[in-house]
């Protein structure tokens, strides 16, 4: 039956064509034809045009009537269409588009080849390219979806062999301009699995634009990991000849250093860890940016002992820039801060502000290089100008001009072989990143090519000292940098800046530690100190510090102002004592002190808690209102856990991160990363991680410190698809969603096909139990969500 139906309906169709040809014939004829002649295609007698357009009518009628007699209801729009469409000819028609697209007219292009579809298929290879390109270059979303969108169902028809790699190239290097990195970074990841490889300065101009996002640094990350892991331990031969597409692939240093500067900007640093790991393995040859962006991935994560070796490389380099020379540092500074140790950072400070004296009074500039490699921690002084040669002011790296707006011309983009336009482009999107990357540099500036330290580090490392109760060590510190940097007054000093910013917190004890120190060292304040102190312990009615405070000032020769008084008298009435307050008064005439005495300290306060000018004083209120204290043990048990991950020793990590449990320190998200892709690594550890799943849910329900982040959650993920725990899987993809994180379907989509592709086929099973039937429409829902049902 269905042989005869469809033998039927192509007579029908064909019958139909016939007779729409011969109908637009007899319109054209300005005489008659016989019905006869008209049947048989011969020219002859005449008729009048009423019996021609009668004739025809009942031929038309026949044929609605042998479609109708399908069983099939909606057959006859479907066929109808088609047979409109087959009356004209496919060469014509791909003649049409050709021209559309030379014109870029998108639109009519577009229309004529949904036409060609419909009628006949694809187009001819070369005009299916050509569409492409001509929506690529009009950079129009629209177009680009459209575009995008015809790939895509060329690969799902195995019409693959249609598409040309340069059309694919320059249309994922469009999409990604435009903003769309999923499209761009499939297209390319196509090309891989079909061997068409794109060269390496192609797909890195497309990776540079997807670094500007988010979502398009993540990808960027994965796409070079994966690209390569093709590489790894010298797996091609590069002297067979055959291999060199393959070769022209191989990722280079300015790829890396695109992708690692999206990490970084993003936050994905432990991502970017794993591409620097990949380095060694695929033998890129790292250049200046490449070392000082290592420094930022290394600081950011607590790496301060591959810090340490970075030294060494960035010591010996010749050509570092100014620039880069003090970002290595600020990052050295910050890693050492992370882990409590607050002697190597202010002996760094201070031999700045040392070694900066003398290149002012040289007639040289100069700027520092600090040699960690002997014991004393030594600095040593880097030469990098002549006398009489200038430095250019911070030697900040210049942001290139570079639009998204506008693509090369595919012409251009043809004939450029080697892609020096592109490289070029490259180097621009890489240079706007770095730039960005230098603005976060923060405790360390340069000045005439002299490293200085910012008003930050001074912030930062006040609070640390405090945080840790050594006020001896803080005043010291302080006191040498003011030593060696430029004299100010002694109420505006450093250290009198902290003591106000402590006394303004309530911090009174502290305040007092380093007003004792401060005394004891032989420097004399002003009047202010002592006074705003004085009234802190009045409103807190803290008599004995008001009274050992008092005799402190007289031994400092300072006179309290008439506030102060003031304050000691309300405090005196406030606990009933008329006796006392009545023998301050006494004492306040006698002194002849003058009322409405030295308001400094209010004033500076309330200029700190407005928006006035960021100072010293501010900016520590600041840090120690909303900077967290950090655990340097947490960040010592990080590296511990990771380097045991990283060698594939799971047991002595487990044993660490007990280890780390019991000594109070609560593990965070890079701890369970490191965990998980260790287990991940090795494989077959799918309990393991479901545990520690469950550890993490609970740590984050009762603690701020825990933190679910992408590259976690990503982590955790990848390891339930791969073993199959899809119930969990669901759990994971619903948190990431929630939070509006990024997820890389493609690659889950790749990974359920290489392990689980027969799962879950067919009707399910008559008989099962209610955890076969839980697992089962887990599995149906997470293969729904990769778009695979």
């Amino acid at each position: 039956m269905f042989l005869w139906r469809k033998t039927k309906l192509q007579a029908v169709s064909v019958h139909h064509c016939r007779l729409c040809s011969l109908f637009r014939g007899a319109i054209e004829v300005t005489g008659t034809q016989s019905q006869a002649s008209l049947q048989h295609g011969l020219a002859g007698k005449t008729l009048s045009n009423a019996r021609n357009i009668s004739v025809l009518s009942k031929l038309r009628t026949s044929i609605r009537f042998d479609v109708w007699s399908i069983d099939r209801t909606e057959a006859f729009s479907t066929i109808s269409g088609s047979i409109l469409l087959q009356a004209r000819d496919p060469a014509k028609l791909n003649e049409e588009i050709q021209i559309a697209v030379d014109e870029h007219r998108c639109d009519e292009a577009w229309r004529l080849f949904e036409q060609h579809m419909q009628m006949d298929g694809f187009p001819r290879k070369s005009v299916v390219n050509n569409v492409l390109v001509c929506f690529a270059e009009s950079l129009d979303s629209n177009w680009l979806q459209k575009g995008y969108s015809l790939v895509e169902q060329a690969f799902e028809e195995s019409k693959q062999n249609l598409l040309e790699k340069e059309p694919l190239v320059y249309l994922s290097l469009a999409l990604a301009k435009s903003g769309m990195v999923v499209p761009a970074s499939t297209i390319l990841r196509k090309l891989v699995e079909t061997e068409e490889y794109p060269h390496v300065s192609a797909w890195s101009a497309v990776l540079a634009h997807m670094s500007l996002a988010g979502s398009g640094s993540y990808l960027s990350a994965e796409l070079i990991l994966e690209i390569g892991y093709l590489f790894q331990n010298n797996r091609v031969d590069p002297r067979k000849k055959s291999n060199a597409p393959l070769l022209a692939m191989k990722p280079n240093t300015q790829a890396l250093n695109i992708a690692l500067a999206g990490c970084l900007l993003f936050g994905t640093t432990r991502k970017a860890e794993q591409l620097l790991d990949m380095i060694p393995k695929i033998g890129v040859k790292a250049d200046a940016n490449l070392l000082v962006i290592m420094a930022h991935i290394y600081e950011r994560n607590g790496r301060r002992e591959e810090l340490r070796k970075l030294q060494r490389h960035i010591d010996e380099a010749c050509n570092l820039k100014d620039s880069q020379f003090w970002q290595f540092y600020n990052c050295l500074l910050m890693c050492h801060l992370k882990f409590g140790d607050l002697e190597f950072a202010s002996k760094m400070v201070l031999e700045m502000l040392r070694r900066g004296k003398v290149a002012k009074n040289s007639l040289g500039s100069a700027i520092l290089g600090f040699d960690t490699a002997d014991d004393d921690d030594r600095l040593k002084l880097r030469k990098v100008t002549e006398i009489g040669s200038e430095v250019k002011e911070h030697d900040t790296p210049k942001t290139q001009v570079f639009s998204i707006h506008s693509m090369i011309t595919y012409e251009d983009f043809s004939r450029d072989r080697k892609f020096l336009k592109l490289e070029a482009e490259t180097k621009d999107v890489l240079g706007a990143l770095l730039a960005k990357l230098h603005v976060q540099v923060e405790l360390i500036t340069s000045e005439r090519g002299v490293l200085q330290p910012t008003e930050e580090i001074y912030v930062k490392l006040a609070k640390a000292f405090l945080d840790s109760g050594k006020m001896k060590e803080l005043a010291e510190f302080l006191l040498k940098a003011e030593h060696e940097d430029s004299p100010v007054s002694s109420d505006n000093s450093m250290l009198v800046n902290v003591i106000n910013a402590c006394i303004s917190l309530g911090m009174l004890d502290q305040a007092h530690d380093l007003l004792d120190e401060m005394r004891m060292a032989g420097v004399r304040t002003g009047t202010s100190v002592y006074s705003s102190l004085l009234k802190a312990y009045c409103k807190t009615n803290r008599t004995r510090e008001v009274s050992s405070l008092l005799r402190d000032a007289q031994k400092a020769g300072i006179q309290i102002d008439s506030s102060c008084y003031e304050a000691l008298i309300q405090s005196q009435v406030i606990q009933n004592d008329t006796h006392g307050a009545l023998n301050v008064f006494k004492e306040m005439k006698e002194a002849k002190i003058p009322r409405g005495g030295n308001q400094q300290f209010e004033k500076l306060l309330k200029g700190c808690e407005g928006n006035a000018e960021a100072g010293l004083m501010s900016k520590l209120l600041r840090e120690i209102r909303e900077g967290q204290s950090l655990d340097a043990g947490v960040h010592d048990w990080n590296n511990v856990i990771h380097f045991f991950t990283k060698k594939g020793l799971m047991q002595d990590a487990e044993k660490a991160l007990t280890r780390m449990r019991s000594l109070g320190h609560s593990p965070n998200a890079q701890t369970f990363h490191s965990m998980v892709t260790g287990y991940a690594a090795i494989g077959s550890k799918y309990t393991e991680v479901t545990e520690l799943w469950g550890e993490m849910k609970s740590i984050a329900a009762a603690t701020s410190l825990m933190r679910f982040d992408q590259e976690l959650l990503d982590s955790v993920l990848y390891t339930f698809v791969r073993g199959g725990f899809f119930s969990r899987a669901n759990e994971v993809v619903g948190m990431m969603e929630k939070d509006n994180m990024f997820v890389d379907k493609y690659k889950y989509r790749v990974l359920f096909l290489k392990y689980h592709k027969t799962a879950y086929k067919g009707k399910a099973p008559k008989v099962q139990s209610e955890s076969q039937l839980r697992k089962r429409e887990a599995g149906l829902t997470f293969k729904k969500w990769l778009g695979l049902s």
